[in-house]
């Protein structure tokens, strides 16, 4: 008898419906709401980008209803739109948090649908935490089963898993059953898209917020009765076959059992994140041989096929560009000290210091790598060489040193919008989110004063 093929769609339905948050251990939380801070800080930092003006001025055009709070702005749009605008918002930055097995950027696709949902529908903020880590996981099943594949043949996992992601969540949070649950799955798998030939430009950032739409609309039509496909996963036609992956058993006996939100990886560079191990092992080198810059000769950067597919400008003539090239960001990093939101202005990019020193980096596809590890190697006009790896996704600090960084970041970004009372007392807030009882409530009081 042939083995029984595993009805992926359903099982992930099946955990969808059937999770509760006693079934999650209670330190994956405190990884939620740092999360959730970070998600905070780089959408208010990116709320005045052109593209979500853009975006504002579109959704004024439509009209709606005014359900859900545009975060920074205090107007409210309607559920779908907020999703999409906050969603783009909080990824326009390059500055959000990176998931190995998602093969992206997670929470921008579903922070911005849960939390309209939740200020919609006022639910509590254990409900919003606990929708949050379902979705993660649901994607990061997806994203595991895609692999290196599914990343190298041309799709942006944000915007493509991310659109599970968002559905499932959100479903968590309707309280839909399984077959509801496999529906909105269903739904949002056939909405799937976003194209790596995208980066550098608005429509990257777009992918996030159009993929947490997304996923808000297949919940609520699901729970409508609104059917889809529910084998949209695995079946003959379906997500893998079109964007390529298999259904793996070993990952599918991690559900329930494991939860990646401990291999979250927040940024702490304002660029793609396959800019950041380049910029790690560059850095090591200077510090620990005390190199001046004036010295060096020339610095080679091997990377990964895929981070390469990811970071592919070699130049940079815009701050979008700058984002991801990393003979810039590099450069950068050795010449400044700030690597955040100020190092990708127009004044920065244009710099004839830096576009010189930027002459002195190659960059270089091995095969000695396949996800994000760099290896840098430095040469100086003396003739002497140095080598450093780094491997960002395997540099995640413990949960207390990671909650202590992202509340610096969290100020950083966020005072300069709110001004610091609000910006320390929204800090505090997300610290005991699970003991609020209305996420309506939280929204209005993260609010400028």
């Amino acid at each position: 008898m042939p083995e029984k093929s595993i009805e992926l769609t359903k099982t992930l339905a099946h955990f969808i419906a059937k999770t509760e948050k006693s079934n999650i251990p209670s330190h994956v939380f405190d990884h939620a709401k740092v999360a959730f801070k970070d998600w905070l800080g780089v959408t208010f930092a990116g709320k005045n980008d052109p593209l979500v003006e853009k975006l504002i001025k579109f959704a004024d055009l439509m009209g709606g209803h005014k359900q859900v709070t545009l975060l920074g702005y205090g107007v409210k749009k309607t559920a779908c739109q907020a999703a999409l605008i906050n969603g783009a918002a909080s990824h326009v930055l390059d500055y959000d948090d990176t998931l190995e097995h998602f093969l992206g950027h997670p929470s921008v696709t579903i922070f911005p649908s849960i939390l309209a949902l939740s200020e919609w529908m006022e639910k509590s903020g254990s409900n919003f935490l606990t929708a949050y880590i379902i979705g993660l996981k649901v994607g990061a099943v997806i994203g595991a089963c895609g692999g290196i594949e599914h990343y190298m043949s041309g799709c942006h996992p944000t915007s493509t898993l991310g659109h599970f992601a968002s559905a499932a969540a959100c479903a968590k949070l309707l309280g839909l059953d399984e077959k509801q649950s496999a529906n909105a799955l269903g739904i949002a798998g056939t909405q799937a898209s976003g194209l790596k030939i995208s980066f550098g430009t608005m429509s990257k950032a777009f992918h996030a917020g159009k993929a947490s739409q997304s996923g808000l609309m297949a919940a609520l039509l699901a729970r409508d009765g609104f059917t889809g496909a529910e084998d949209v996963i695995e079946g003959a036609h379906g997500f893998f076959k079109v964007f390529k992956g298999n259904v793996s058993e070993d990952v599918v006996n991690t559900i329930g059992k494991t939860w990646e939100i401990e291999d979250l990886a927040q940024k702490y560079h304002a660029s793609c994140h396959a800019t950041h191990s380049p910029i790690e092992a560059a850095r090591f080198i200077i510090q620990k041989e005390g190199l001046e810059l004036n010295d060096i000769k020339e610095i080679r950067v091997f990377s990964s096929a895929l981070a390469l597919s990811a970071a592919s400008k070699m130049e940079a003539n815009t701050g979008l560009e700058g984002k991801f090239c990393i003979p810039y960001c590099v450069a950068n990093a050795l010449l400044n000290e700030n690597t955040g939101m100020q190092a990708f202005t127009e004044e920065k990019i244009n710099d004839p210091e830096l576009k010189a020193f930027m002459k002195k980096i190659t960059v270089n596809t091995t095969q000695d790598f396949q996800a994000l590890q760099a290896r840098v190697e430095i040469e100086t006009k003396s003739g002497r060489a140095y080598t450093a790896v780094s491997d960002i996704l395997k540099i995640i600090p413990e949960l207390q040193e990671k909650k202590s960084k992202i509340s610096a970041k969290f100020k950083d970004l966020c005072s300069p919008v709110l001004g610091n009372p609000t910006a320390d007392a929204m800090d505090m807030a997300v610290d005991s989110l699970e003991t609020i009882d209305n996420m309506k409530t939280f929204v209005k009081s993260v609010q400028k004063e």
